[in-house]
């Protein structure tokens, strides 16, 4: 690559992502991947990984994600924290598993360490955190690569040896009772779609939590659950269940109440449909001589009292009466 196209690259890459401010103004925010990321990160000081499986100090900072870069196509790692030992913990999560992509996390850690002496002057303590989900075995990945002149030491963790069901069920419980979760809870739940075995099944824990989340009264630890986890189920969310969370994180109170208000009454709607349906063809299979106990066992709305009342209404026949023993 040419000087030229070098430089270009680096500017593509710094206004895509790295957005530094002129000197003498103020430092323009930044964020990860969108607005949820701000949410995610602002409420996680404090908490840990331990749940996961890692034994690191409690974290004390997020820091932005944004590297320096040769290149402009080079992605972002997917967290960078300080931790309360002032090391700086990178976390990647992933799904499969690879060799090579210890050259991607060596790039990560040539790039922090390089800032970090821009801004410090001094080297720091890195970590380098690989999340797999449940998708990869213990046995499947090597932590360690010696290739002579470094040694490279990785800290993973693997969610398959957490219990999906278990916590799941766990948490459910502490929502419908209206519970407050620890810190340890609240880092499972961000995470739990992950815990969860193929895409299919990671999204549809994915909606349920969604679901649990709705019933929390605290808005801000709403946000903070539902951002958490868009952040971390990024590779495997759809793109229709990522807007209508995010488009929920940013509603008001009043707003997500006449979200509920409308779906109900969708529910509401479909359920008279129904029930009009059903109500007519009671009265064919009455007509046909069958039991109320027959008729009410196919249908999904009416009860066996429902059908009771229609029969007595249609003045049954002393067959249709002698067929229910009531």
């Amino acid at each position: 690559m040419s000087k030229t196209k070098r430089r270009t690259a680096v500017k593509v890459l710094n206004n895509s992502g790295d957005r530094r401010s002129a000197p003498g103004k103020p430092s323009i925010a930044w964020q990860n991947k969108d607005i949820t990321s701000k949410y995610f990160g602002e409420n996680l000081k404090g908490k840990s990984f331990a749940v996961y499986g890692l034994e690191l100090p409690e974290i004390k900072e997020v820091q932005p994600t944004n590297l320096p870069a040769i290149e402009a196509n080079e992605l972002r790692l997917d967290h960078l924290f300080l931790l309360k030992d002032d090391s700086l913990a990178l976390v990647d999560y992933e799904s499969t598993y690879a060799d090579s992509n210890k050259i991607k996390y060596l790039n990560y850690i040539v790039r922090t360490l390089k800032r970090n002496m821009e801004q410090h002057h001094f080297p720091c303590k890195i970590r380098m955190i690989v999340i797999y989900t449940a998708d990869i075995q213990p046995q499947q990945t090597k932590e360690r690569m010696d290739i002579g002149c470094l040694q490279f030491q990785l800290e993973e963790a693997f969610l398959i040896q957490k219990d999906s069901e278990q916590t799941e069920a766990r948490l459910q419980a502490r929502f419908q009772g209206n519970q407050e979760l620890s810190a340890a809870e609240q880092m499972e739940f961000i995470i739990l779609p992950l815990t969860c075995k193929g895409n299919e099944e990671k999204q549809a824990c994915i909606r349920r939590c969604f679901e649990m989340a709705k019933l929390l009264e605290d808005a801000d630890m709403q946000r903070f659950l539902l951002s958490g986890m868009l952040v971390f189920a990024d590779k495997v969310i759809t793109k229709e269940d990522s807007k209508q969370i995010k488009e929920w994180i940013m509603m008001t109170k009043v707003g997500q109440l006449f979200e509920e208000e409308k779906i109900q009454y969708g529910r509401e709607i479909e359920k008279n449909v129904t029930k009009t349906n059903e109500l007519k063809f009671s009265k064919i299979l009455l007509h046909a001589g069958l039991s109320i106990e027959e008729i009410s066992n196919a249908m999904t709305v009416l009860t066996a009292d429902d059908v009771r009342k229609i029969a007595e209404r249609m003045n049954p026949t002393p067959d249709i009466r002698k067929a229910d023993p009531k």
